[in-house]
């Protein structure tokens, strides 16, 4: 019941070679109006994703990071706490004999 079934055949692949569409080229519209120019408009994208990419990774990093340090923090404050109630009791032990 929860086993993926699969295809008898595999499909064959169809190569063609699409046609390219004729390449048009528009010239940009002048106006006498006072806006700034959108510069920025003809400027990729993947520099910017690259960054986000980045960006992300640094946040995990440091958030792991950040994370096993409390986690080495709380296990050294669970051991110094129990070692010192061992200490305690075998001091305490001492003193009643």
């Amino acid at each position: 019941m929860l086993r993926p079934k699969m295809p008898d055949a595999a499909p064959v692949p169809i190569t063609q070679t699409p046609a390219r569409p004729a390449e048009h080229h528009h010239t940009p519209v002048t106006c006498s109006c006072a806006h700034a120019s959108m510069a920025s408009a003809g400027r990729p994208v993947s520099p910017l994703v690259g960054r986000g990419v980045s960006a992300v990774a640094a946040v995990l990093v440091v958030g792991v990071v950040l994370t096993a340090l409390l986690a080495t923090v709380a296990i050294t404050a669970v051991s110094v706490s129990i070692a010192a109630l061992v200490l305690r009791s075998l001091l305490n032990s001492a003193h009643k004999r």
